[in-house]
């Protein structure tokens, strides 16, 4: 599975792709979960104290937003899915 990471997150991993080795039937958490244990000074950019996603993170499977899903976290990915973190991004 290949994970696409955005600004301060792309710093953290030192390259755009990530890929994960994820057992099939892999949920979007578990892929969190291997990214969080993989690049640990992710863990402040992405999740609370609780583990859970920041609202203003933005996890994209396939172009649509996590949170919008309606298994969130949960939902099953397929080994062909995209997926894209994107940090809270500030301007103006």
């Amino acid at each position: 599975m290949k994970a696409n990471f955005y600004a301060t997150l792309r710093q953290i991993t030192g390259q755009k792709t990530v890929e994960f080795v994820l057992p099939d039937e892999a949920t979007i958490g578990q892929l969190l979960k291997q990214v969080l244990d993989t690049y640990p000074p992710m863990i402040p950019h992405l999740v609370d104290e609780q583990g859970e996603l920041y609202r203003h993170v933005h996890l994209f499977i396939n172009g649509r937003d996590v949170c919008y899903l309606e298994n969130t976290l949960n939902t099953p990915l397929n080994p062909d899915d995209k997926v894209d973190f994107f940090p809270a991004v500030g301007g103006g």
